[in-house]
């Protein structure tokens, strides 16, 4: 009973730790959208995300030595997962609230299933498919809310869309790229340290190019939020999920991709004052309802999903 119960917690304290901490990035990205270009402010993130993942990997005693397999296994994650993903996001969160970005990341099992399916043979069942387009009915009524009471126009709300969609396409990437063998055949913290620094050196030269030099703001809650994404929502989140995610497989690790924006959505409610219709909330049960019974009835294993952006 004892180990048993040791088991348990070394699953769960980790699982609840990463949802509640990936539940609330949506609303601080939200924050640090200001007077930072969020270009800079990813940038940002990921420079002091790869700092500390280095630290963190040298305290472990792991080696920060990389060779030609590991260097290009870390730039893949690193375009995908810290550059497309996370750019896209901060720009997406500009456009509509962070909680319907948050559901749509949801829905990151349904372009994980198709990739692996392409790329790793693991064809998903006819009940997962199913599920996956009731997800996605969900989420088209949450848009239709979204038009319907936003002041933005239809156009800017589809720009939001657009960026978030792209952003999902960046994390299923890196998912299924992370369940290949070349990518657990280095230490977890050196290979995110250096995915991380690749990703910073990326994102600064999209940066520079788009938004032109270095912006910094003074207030102290654009700094708190900033140390608190790549401390807590990168160092210490991707080091909680991975070595879950190889001890009860991708598949139980991924409900909490659909515990995300439940809280989410409570704190954009609360934060951002999204307002729940009647469409909403059936778009909102229909999407996480889709993905549930997605989850439930799927028999294959899929790859590890990050439930955020966050």
């Amino acid at each position: 009973m004892k180990d048993g119960a040791r088991i348990d917690a070394s699953i769960a304290v980790p699982f609840i730790i990463f949802t509640l901490v990936w539940s609330s990035t949506w609303i601080v990205i939200r924050d640090q959208l200001g007077v930072v270009p969020p270009q800079w402010s990813v940038a940002y993130r990921f420079a002091i995300a790869a700092v500390a993942m280095a630290l963190v990997a040298w305290w472990g005693g792991h080696s920060l030595k990389i060779d030609r397999g590991g260097l290009i296994a870390a730039t893949v994650i690193g375009v995908t997962q810290f550059c497309v993903n996370f750019n896209s996001v901060y720009i997406a969160e500009r456009f509509i609230t962070s909680g319907v970005v948050a559901t749509v990341f949801a829905l990151l099992l349904i372009p994980n299933s198709l990739l692996a399916w392409a790329f790793l043979g693991q064809k998903p069942n006819r009940r997962f498919v199913a599920a996956g387009l009731v997800a996605v009915a969900g989420v088209g009524l949450l848009f239709a809310h979204e038009i319907r009471s936003s002041a933005l126009d239809g156009r800017q709300i589809a720009i939001g869309l657009g960026f978030t969609l792209l952003g999902l396409l960046g994390a299923s990437a890196a998912n299924v790229y992370q369940a290949g063998k070349e990518a657990h055949r280095h230490p977890l913290p050196s290979l995110l340290a250096w995915s991380m620094a690749i990703g910073a050196v990326l994102d600064a030269v999209i940066a520079f190019t788009v938004a032109g030099p270095p912006v910094f703001e003074t207030r102290a809650g654009y700094w708190f939020g900033l140390f608190y994404l790549a401390l807590a929502a990168s160092v210490l989140c991707f080091s909680l999920y991975f070595p879950v995610v190889r001890k009860i497989g991708p598949g139980k690790a991924a409900y909490s991709s659909v515990m995300v924006p439940i809280i989410a959505m409570a704190l954009s409610t609360a934060f951002e004052g999204y307002r729940w219709s009647t469409l909403a909330i059936a778009g909102g049960l229909l999407a996480i309802g889709g993905m549930l019974v997605a989850l439930l009835g799927r028999r294959r294993p899929l790859p590890a999903t990050a439930p955020d952006a966050g």
